[in-house]
């Protein structure tokens, strides 16, 4: 893979996700002179060298879920499921009303990645767009071949254009790779893009396999991706039936058995099992769709793995005192009661709501996604600060309480240290760190339970309640949860499904802006008795009043120890577009959203794709 990176360097190192090499002067002296001959038209000379140039596209991917301050967190904390937790100091993303502007740092793993959403997706775009253009100096053995490495290019980047338009609404849509550097973009309609994703997936369908290596673009995989582009379109029957294609289709299935690793462990559950860092890539699991890769042991992994147990596990191990007044708490590994191996030395950054960590569990008592074991309150962790016994404290190994027996608090910032978390999915082993960060580790990108709910989706449009309850209910069953009826379905439980199931896989505020979207598309009246449009969509709109709803800092002028107020406003439903990018493109016009500097200076987006975007395959 290292060697690999090298030959390929040419087409995978860029200065800007939107400009291109730049070509040489017309003056000969002023040639630059070759450094390689590693040239797309001589590299991209079969199709083993095409899947290559995928590499970096793959690699893309992987980074949303991976490292500190994870690109998914901010994500989560632009919805009701998440906030940002760090207390201790101003430029985290919770003041969103004063923070987040197109001018301020949008890419920084202290204050959000908003930034990062936008110039790596146009990266990943350009990945694909790399290999698409370069398709006709290849060799193939097949037009089966051919088209299988272009419909893998086709859903990467379906994949950044289904992320962007749901994050950001009209954007640039690039098509092609330009010899020389680009100042003209322009923003398309987002109808524009999804549709031409949707033609483009349904090409990648019938040709991309299930038979390939894990970890590599599959089938099942091209069809999720066109279920969510046909849902963000409306077209409600198409992602029914794209969606029956992976249910239905005969190759993938819930894991509704113990499997894996740690398959003999009585005390566990099919739903760890589907969690195990080593049980992901099986062949035996049939539910992993798109996996990213990364392990401890190969060649171009991740620094430092998942850092899950870090970025969403509470900061548990200090400000904490016993009903006595002492200090409670250690991340000390080796110690009598050692805590920090077994639950990692968490900060606190992606901290969960009570909507994701108590409202949504509270009726689904035999749920294995929160039984002992695999949902940890802070009330299961034991007081093991090993100076307690020298003090005589009786509450050394006894379980945290959150006040004492006059009613004092004993945790002094309950918004960093003091809440619940799924351990069954933030825990991955860290034999790298003595105080655990999250290890390295697989991790899902597509599952078939998410295929289940984006199907049951489709049916509430349709109003079709048995077929969504139905499908709800296959994932239900199999975490042990109790049925729910057709007469309950609507889109919040929908949403908490998805919440319960997909916590930390899924890009919440993705699917929550793709269905505010829908309700003002469609004019549908939504469960709190509100309809939306399209015209208002910036003013008024599902997402802001979900979250609103659901999660309670944005709503409830919650205050840090730091003195920050969380705030939210109705036009986070699309996030800025990063002010270097429209003061850079000083030829055309990339529009900015309604509530953010610049929106004033917007021109009407183009409705067609680009004469000069029209792609060359």
């Amino acid at each position: 893979m290292k060697s690999l990176s090298k030959k390929y360097i040419y087409i995978l190192i860029f200065t800007a996700p939107l400009l291109f090499i730049v070509t040489s002067c017309s003056e000969e002296y002023l040639e630059p002179k070759p450094l390689s001959i590693y040239t797309p038209e001589t590299t991209f000379t079969d199709a083993a060298a095409l899947r290559a140039g995928l590499v970096a596209c793959l690699r893309n991917m992987r980074y949303e879920w991976f490292g500190d301050g994870a690109p998914i967190i901010t994500e989560n904390i632009f919805s009701e499921v998440a906030v940002e937790g760090t207390t201790d100091k101003s430029g985290p993303a919770q003041d969103l009303n004063l923070l987040i502007t197109p001018d301020a740092n949008l890419n920084s793993v202290d204050r959000n990645r908003i930034g990062w959403y936008w110039y790596e997706g146009y990266k990943g775009i350009k990945y694909a767009n790399t290999v698409i253009v370069n398709l006709d100096n290849a060799e193939f053995n097949s037009e089966e071949e051919r088209n299988a490495v272009l419909g893998a290019a086709y859903f990467h980047r379906a994949y950044r254009y289904y992320r962007l338009t749901q994050q950001f609404g009209d954007v640039p849509l690039v098509l092609t790779v330009y010899s020389g550097p680009k100042l003209d973009f322009y923003s398309t309609k987002r109808e524009v893009i999804l549709q031409k994703m949707k033609e483009d997936l349904e090409f990648a369908e019938q040709w991309v396999s299930d038979d390939v290596d894990k970890g590599e673009v599959t089938k099942g995989a091209v069809s999720h991706l066109l279920t969510k582009v046909n849902l963000a379109l409306g077209l409600f029957d198409d992602a029914i039936a794209s969606a029956s294609r992976v249910i239905d289709g005969g190759v993938y299935a819930l894991m509704t058995s113990r499997f894996g690793v740690d398959a003999s462990d009585p005390t566990k559950d099919v739903v760890w099992d589907l969690h195990r860092p080593e049980n992901k890539a099986l062949a035996t699991n049939t539910e992993a769709l798109m996996l990213v890769i990364d392990r401890l042991d190969i060649e171009g992994n991740f620094d430092g793995g998942t850092s899950t147990m870090r970025q969403a596990v509470p900061l548990w191990w200090n400000k904490i005192n016993t009903p006595t007044g002492n200090r409670g708490t250690l991340d000390e590994p080796g110690i009598e009661y050692n805590l920090v191996t077994q639950y990692g030395r968490g900060i606190g950054r992606c901290r969960g709501t009570s909507y994701s960590t108590k409202a949504i569990w509270q009726l689904d008592t035999t749920d294995f996604r929160h039984a002992e074991g695999n949902w940890m309150d802070m009330e299961d962790l034991v007081y093991n600060h090993p100076s307690l016994p020298d003090l005589e404290d009786p509450y050394y190994g006894q379980p945290l309480q959150l006040y004492n027996e006059e009613g004092a608090i004993l945790c002094s910032d309950t918004i960093r240290n003091w809440y619940s978390w799924p351990q069954y999915k933030l825990y991955v082993p860290d034999v790298e760190n003595s105080r655990p960060s999250g290890g390295h580790s697989d991790w899902y990108v597509f599952r078939l339970a998410e295929t289940y709910l984006l199907r049951a989706e489709a049916y509430f449009w349709k109003g079709d309640l048995a077929s969504a309850a139905a499908d709800i209910n296959a994932v239900r069953v199999r975490a042990n949860a109790v049925p729910i009826t057709p007469g309950e379905v609507n889109a919040g439980t929908i949403l908490d499904e998805r919440a319960r199931e997909l916590y930390y896989e899924e890009p919440r505020k993705t699917e929550l802006t793709r269905m505010a979207y829908l309700f003002a598309m469609t004019g549908k009246a939504a469960y709190n008795g509100k309809s939306y449009n399209l015209e208002s969509f910036s003013d008024d709109n599902f997402f802001y009043d979900r979250v609103m709803e659901k999660n309670d800092f944005y709503n409830k002028g919650v205050t840090t120890v730091h003195g920050d107020e969380y705030t939210m406003s109705p036009y986070h439903v699309l996030w800025p577009i990063p002010a270097d990018a429209i003061n850079t493109n000083t030829q055309g016009q990339i529009n900015q959203n309604k509530g953010y500097a610049g929106y004033e200076n917007n021109a009407p987006p183009l409705t067609e794709i680009p004469a000069d975007e029209q792609p060359a395959s």
